[in-house]
């Protein structure tokens, strides 16, 4: 359809490095030494190149988040429940950012550095639109411009994606994570992932009641009410539960498995920010578009 942009996987992937590229190296010796408890906050940090000196779980985040990258200078706290206040002290930080998942830490930190808090997920309330402001904010916060472009470029993009799937056959598309062979976790469309869809263009097939996160567990026979949504897989699954229900013979009977409409992505951090949405819009138009093309 001439007019229309054409997306190709290097067009994609570029658009996605583009977001994260490193262009604070410079700024770096300069910067606000900055901590955070928060994933949805580290991924926005990283991601608008701010000078990150501690976190909490780093190796689950690399595992689960993927991108961006965390430095290796980057102190890890610990357990996001319970961090290590000893080792957030001697990192140094000139400025900590909370969330108002970890609002009880506030006090102690404060004793460390000054804290600040943001909030993506809140009930009723758009995580996309919050992870706007937020980024906004913490980029205008340590004067990165970076913040910004994150935000444009991104939505950028997500038009292009909304030309893309206009060609396509419009089917509903549900968005899973496995917790076992019989359950598993869905996202709805008041979500990080169910809002990209809305703004790529795409229905969210999960029409139950939901909360900003995802609703679980939900018994895997109720995928066979859904016959004609895309699947699409959100890892980490347990291996052994992917491998069984795989290899079910109710699996194998579902349409759209018999249709070639599933489609199984890279690991995102569920409860992300505008990364993590980005990250979602390149997998799943890659996904589809190597799918259709079979």
């Amino acid at each position: 359809m001439s007019g229309v942009p054409q997306l190709t996987r290097r067009t994609m992937l570029s658009g996605t490095a583009a977001l994260f590229a490193a262009t604070s190296v410079r700024a770096q010796a300069t910067a606000p030494r900055v901590a955070t408890l928060d994933w949805a906050l580290l991924e926005t940090l990283l991601a608008i190149g701010a000078n990150v000196v501690a976190a909490t779980e780093l190796r689950q985040f690399a595992q689960i988040a993927v991108k961006p990258e965390v430095p290796e200078t980057t102190v890890d706290l610990g357990l996001r429940g319970t961090p290590n206040f000893e080792a957030l002290r001697f990192s140094r930080p000139n400025l900590i950012f909370n969330s108002n998942f970890y609002t009880w830490a506030d006090d102690l930190m404060g004793r460390i550095a000054p804290v600040e808090s943001h909030a993506i997920y809140k009930l009723g309330e758009s995580p996309y639109a919050l992870a706007e402001r937020v980024t906004l904010a913490i980029g205008e916060r340590l004067r990165l411009p970076a913040g910004r472009r994150l935000i444009e470029d991104l939505s950028v993009r997500l038009d292009r994606y909304r030309l893309r799937f206009a060609e396509s056959d419009r089917r509903p598309v549900l968005p899973i994570n496995l917790g076992d062979a019989r359950h598993y976790r869905v996202f709805g469309s008041d979500s990080m992932f169910g809002e990209v869809l809305n703004r790529v263009g795409l229905a969210n097939a999960w029409t139950g009641a939901t909360s900003y996160s995802a609703t679980a567990p939900v018994g895997i026979e109720t995928l066979a009410s859904m016959p004609d949504a895309w699947i699409v897989l959100i890892p980490p699954h347990p291996a052994d539960a992917y491998r069984a229900l795989t290899g079910s013979a109710f699996w194998k009977a579902l349409p759209a498995v018999r249709e070639d409409r599933v489609v199984t992505i890279g690991s995102i951090n569920p409860y992300g920010a505008l990364p993590a949405a980005s990250r979602f819009a390149d997998f799943l138009a890659e996904g589809l578009i190597r799918v259709r093309n079979g």
